[in-house]
């Protein structure tokens, strides 16, 4: 017998590899594992998945041709999965015709924002008088009250300087947006899962998504705002790529050429002043700016970011992660978001805040020389940062104390069952109008519901719980990243049981519920090495799931673009009674 003198393993005065602590073995009948042992610079940078020979022999294409694809597809993949989004996204965009649901706020607020930078009274028959001049009506003057930052609306404003203050033109933002987040997340979910494949098939849930498809199409904040926090996770994803990379060209190699942890390296190595996380704190400056729900979403990822710099320290070999991030990364960390995010939220009132002082500018713009004089600090503060710091007060009392019943509200339990969707326009056109086939028999029914995409919602349920299984037990990042974009969007609103929310406030977490699904869609597929029975039988499967995904939309898209159908077409289509 060896003693432990003689023994050539170093580790002396610890426990063998496979005597795990006992929470570690308890949590193995549950599926957790630690991590294989190999060079570290493989798992700070995980290559990406490449097709194996067989399916391309098996297409019949050339190797190659083959080489060429595989190194087009990281680009060509997503925009062609952007493409489908984006033809769908503006057919007959400006249909209806119509102010439909909080567009008669929006559209109205986004054209005054742009021409007198803050948002005006309208007259109450000012919707048909948009529609019937195209445009050309004039601008009141008499300042309005508003509960929303101005971003979201100049973004709007944006598309009607380009195309006219009508339906095309207050959508065309929103629309393109819309699009462009089929694109990134298509991006994301490759860079995260290493995969095109799994980054297409997430981008493309996206873009067959019914909620998605229709917050689009209609010109709402929240479809804006999921396109900056979509942006300003991807930009963490980035940089968090970037820090592993430097690590990793950082640590030295033995021998043989194998990287190894290093603890001074880990521990020293500066990660300079990375511009990814600048632009992250950028882009949830204008989700703020947007709809105040991106402050926590700004608090969630911060913390995320931390961690993942731990993570990434700890897998280079630092002894003490959390000190050394705290050390060397924090600071660059709160930095470049938090006062970013704030100089770009106090920024965007710049309409607001050079409009006149005298009672003809913004909406409490003159309450400092007003009502708001007097005081023993008032000097400390320019007049402007009092009149806002009052309207936004005035603002969190609306927020928190909004109650009135609503036709369409919805509690957040509902939300990822479809349970209460929103019907923004709807009409009961007689046969042989607007669409209505002459031979309907009677009225039809011509609908925009804001609903997800039954069966996508639905599996993406069974999808949450697995990414939490996954975060938990087998403690991988992807899932506890995805979790945490889920849980930034959808768990501040059950504080709110009282207040007056709605369904479609969960897009802001649609797209990480994609990622989700597509995840389990992958494990459903199975791991690489599995036995070709094993691949065929998960891809069938998989491939099964997609194609009723993709049917469900195409059932519900009369209801998705306002198409008028016969009453009994739509009645087979409300599969709850909650959706009428």
């Amino acid at each position: 017998m060896t003693s432990t003198a003689s023994s050539p393993d170093t580790r002396q005065g610890q426990a063998p590899r496979d005597q795990r602590p006992s929470w570690q073995q308890r949590l193995r009948r549950f599926g957790h594992t630690t991590g294989p042992s190999s060079d570290v610079r493989e798992r700070l940078v995980p290559p990406y998945v490449r097709p194996g020979p067989r399916v391309w022999q098996v297409l019949g294409v050339p190797p190659a041709l083959a080489e060429r694809i595989a190194r087009w597809s990281g680009w060509g993949g997503p925009l062609l999965v952007t493409l489908m989004a984006g033809v769908m996204r503006f057919w007959h965009l400006g249909s209806p015709k119509a102010v439909i649901f909080d567009e008669t706020y929006y559209a109205k607020d986004a054209w005054a924002l742009v021409h007198r930078g803050f948002e005006v009274n309208w007259d109450k028959n000012a919707n048909d008088l948009i529609l019937q001049t195209h445009g050309h009506v004039t601008i009141p003057s008499d300042a309005s009250y508003v509960v929303h930052p101005p971003v979201g609306k100049y973004v709007i404003g944006l598309g009607e300087l380009m195309f006219g203050f009508d339906p095309f033109g207050w959508r065309f933002m929103t629309a393109l947006l819309g699009t462009l987040s089929v694109l990134m997340l298509c991006r994301i979910g490759r860079r995260i899962f290493r995969s095109t494949f799994l980054g297409c098939l997430a981008g493309a849930l996206m873009a067959v998504d019914g909620l998605a498809f229709v917050m689009a199409r209609t010109s709402l904040l929240d479809g804006v705002l999921t396109f900056f926090v979509l942006a300003a996770f991807g930009c963490l994803v980035i940089d968090r790529d970037r820090v592993r990379e430097k690590l990793a060209a950082a640590l030295p190699a033995d021998a043989d050429g194998r990287v190894r942890p290093d603890a001074h390296t880990a521990e020293h190595t500066r990660l300079g002043w990375r511009p990814w996380r600048w632009a992250a704190g950028l882009m949830l400056g204008l989700a703020t700016g947007t709809k105040w729900n991106g402050l926590y979403i700004l608090a969630a990822f911060c913390v995320m970011a931390v961690l993942w710099d731990v993570g990434s320290r700890r897998v280079a070999g630092a002894r003490h992660p959390y000190s050394t991030v705290l050390k060397r990364d924090t600071g660059i960390t709160v930095l470049a978001t938090v006062p970013v995010a704030i100089a770009t939220y106090l920024l965007s009132w710049i309409g607001w805040i050079l409009s006149p002082t005298d009672g003809s500018g913004g909406y409490f713009r003159n309450w400092a020389a007003t009502d708001g004089r007097g005081g023993h600090w008032t000097w400390l503060f320019p007049d402007w940062w009092r009149s806002l710091w009052h309207y936004e007060y005035e603002v969190y009392k609306f927020h928190v104390g909004l109650s009135s019943p609503h036709t369409y509200m919805s509690n957040p339990w509902s939300w990822l069952i479809d349970g209460r969707p929103v019907s923004y326009f709807y009409e009961s056109p007689s046969p042989g109008t607007d669409g209505c086939p002459a031979d309907a028999g009677g009225k039809c029914a011509r609908e925009v519901l804001a609903i997800g995409t039954p069966l996508l919602w639905w599996v993406a349920c069974f999808a949450v719980l697995y990414i939490l299984w996954r975060w938990f037990f087998r403690r991988d990042w992807r899932a506890g990243a995805i979790a945490c974009g889920i849980a930034a969007g959808y768990l501040p609103w059950f504080h709110y049981q009282e207040r007056t929310i709605f369904y479609f406030y969960a897009i802001v977490f649609l797209p990480f519920l994609c990622l989700a699904v597509a995840m389990l869609l992958g494990a459903i597929i199975g791991p690489p090495g599995s036995s070709d029975t094993r691949r065929v039988a998960g891809a069938t499967g998989a491939g099964v799931l997609v194609l009723l995904i993709a049917w469900n939309f195409i059932f519900f898209w009369p209801l998705y673009t306002g198409t008028a159908i016969p009453i009994d077409q739509w009645r087979s289509r409300m599969w709850l009674d909650t959706w009428v």
